[in-house]
């Protein structure tokens, strides 16, 4: 995961107040250029250990973050990364699939446990959890059964209402998987989405200017000892219009017609009628003696009525769809968008041409979760292997 170092910052205080105090006039203290700062590089900052898999953290404070471990609870830095402290050791699991920090009230944090970006060897988690006190205690709120939480939003100005995406424990059929929602603060949940029982949530966002607009992404897996068995007719993209109560399945207008598998979606404040939907198809081989779609990164531009493919490079979008299949869009430019796989990609045209990062400019390695602040687009944050 990287944040930015305050001690960088405050050596940067320092260089320019002395530089208040020089005799060199204004011009000549002005000729550092960009290329001066391509010898920065990224540095590891922990927390050791252990797969990092949800990140979160406060709009407008560039000092506290949340990260979620794989198999190793929450840790909590409040200087910007230069030291991290778990926060989660003393509950009853350890697995943290979904982090989310309410954005009306900084103290209250949604922790969903339970490994989604699955592999051969994965933790199962039991159920939500909420802190009111900014992560020193915490208080689990129920979804015990729902096995895997992939995704928890907020809403903007009620911490209250909350939507969860519930994917199952994922090893046979389950009725406790799909999307959840409370308006109490995690007292009583109703399931408001359900499609079957090898089918569960995997993704859900909310549109960053009408809270009532959400879109959820169902991903029917089956994972067995000797393998998994990835989409099917479950698989499928959904949008609700009040606030999470009802919702309708996304069908057509230019969306794969054939059975897929994980679905990663992500929208942009600077643009809400754009919402991005990476998908898993099966590149055009056969699929149970059936073709399969091909193609990756599908983008609509009218608030999901109608979809073009924009790009089909796995390679950068998915590599490994159940390990991977989440991206996130810049708050202030909907063009900008950012791909989670082994490496990380960026695009600055909505999705159509991908700038790979190289191992030294990249934050790290199988990235799995982005949390960009919402008040500046410039401060991102990963968390990876």
């Amino acid at each position: 995961m990287y944040t930015g170092n305050r001690l960088t910052r405050s050596l940067l205080l320092l260089i320019g107040l002395i530089g208040a105090w020089s005799p060199f006039d204004a011009a000549a203290q002005n000729t550092i250029g960009p290329e001066a700062y391509s010898a920065l590089e990224y540095r590891y900052i922990g927390p050791p250990g252990n797969r990092t898999i949800a990140v979160a953290g406060i709009p407008g404070d560039p000092l506290t973050y949340y990260v979620g471990a794989a198999s190793g609870g929450i840790w909590k830095t409040i200087d910007g990364g230069i030291h991290w402290d778990p926060i989660f050791d003393d509950q009853p699991v350890s697995s943290i699939g979904a982090l989310a920090v309410a954005p009306s009230n900084p103290d209250i944090i949604y922790a969903g446990t339970g490994e989604s970006f699955l592999r051969s060897h994965i933790s199962l988690g039991w159920g939500a959890f909420k802190s009111i006190d900014a992560g020193e205690s915490w208080q689990r709120i129920g979804l015990e059964s729902t096995g895997r939480i992939g995704r928890i939003v907020v809403h903007p100005t009620n911490p209250d209402v909350v939507v969860v995406a519930a994917l199952g424990h994922t090893f046979g059929p389950q009725q406790d998987r799909g999307i959840y929602r409370t308006t109490d603060g995690g007292s009583t949940w109703e399931r408001v989405l359900f499609v079957d029982e090898n089918t569960g949530g995997i993704d859900v966002v909310m549109d960053p200017n009408d809270p009532n607009i959400l879109f959820a992404a169902m991903w029917q897996i089956e994972m067995r000892t000797w393998g998994r068995t990835s989409g099917g007719p479950g698989s499928s993209i959904w949008r609700s219009r009040d606030g999470g109560a009802t919702w309708s399945r996304l069908e057509g207008g230019g969306l794969p017609t054939r059975p897929f598998g994980k679905v990663g979606l992500a929208m942009s404040a600077a643009n809400s009628s754009r919402v991005y939907a990476l998908i898993e198809t099966g590149d055009g081989l056969e699929w149970n003696g059936e073709p399969t779609d091909v193609g990756v990164l599908w983008r609509s531009d009218d608030g999901g009525d109608n979809w073009a493919l924009i790009n089909n490079d796995k390679f950068r979008l998915l590599t490994r769809p159940a390990y991977y299949t989440r991206m996130g869009v810049a708050p202030d430019d909907p063009d900008e968008t950012y791909h989670l796989t082994i490496f990380l990609s960026s695009s600055s045209d909505g999705g159509e041409t991908l700038d790979t990062r190289p191992p030294a400019a990249s934050p790290g390695f199988d990235n799995h979760d982005i949390w960009i602040d919402p008040t500046n687009g410039d401060r991102i944050a990963i968390a990876n292997d």
